[in-house]
């Protein structure tokens, strides 16, 4: 996967967030997560564009680490909308799928990237 298949990945991951909190009910959890969820979601993939821009390698990797942090609270609030019964865990899956599996691929990068930047220090070291 190239960094624009990424970009588009994280827009549609993005866009499928939007959908899910304008679907929340509308009464104070479903707000308060809704907004949530929205901020945390659709950050990824600014982030990632950033890190695309980045001034450096360690600038790069800074980002990245941010896009990490983003997808892991999204996974949190998609957690939570499953489990308070806003919406059924079935109708989630994909999402939560689709949540983790760019988590996996942002985390790959981030290792590849500290390999990259300091290629002497072995992976118990360089977290």
């Amino acid at each position: 996967m190239n960094a624009n298949d990424l970009k588009n990945r994280l827009k549609k991951f993005a866009l499928r967030i939007i959908k899910l909190s304008e679907s929340l009910p509308n009464n104070t959890t479903g707000i308060t997560l809704g907004k949530q969820i929205i901020r945390s979601g659709t950050s990824p993939g600014a982030n990632y564009r950033a890190a695309c821009l980045g001034k450096s390698d360690k600038d790069f990797l800074n980002k990245l680490k941010m896009v990490e942090e983003e997808l892991d609270e999204t996974l949190y609030w998609l957690e939570l909308i499953v489990e308070s019964g806003l919406v059924k865990s079935n109708l989630l899956d994909d999402l939560i799928k689709e949540n983790e599996e760019l988590f996996k691929i942002i985390v790959s990068s981030i290792n590849t990237m500290k390999k990259k930047i300091n290629p002497n220090k072995n992976d118990s070291e360089s977290k």
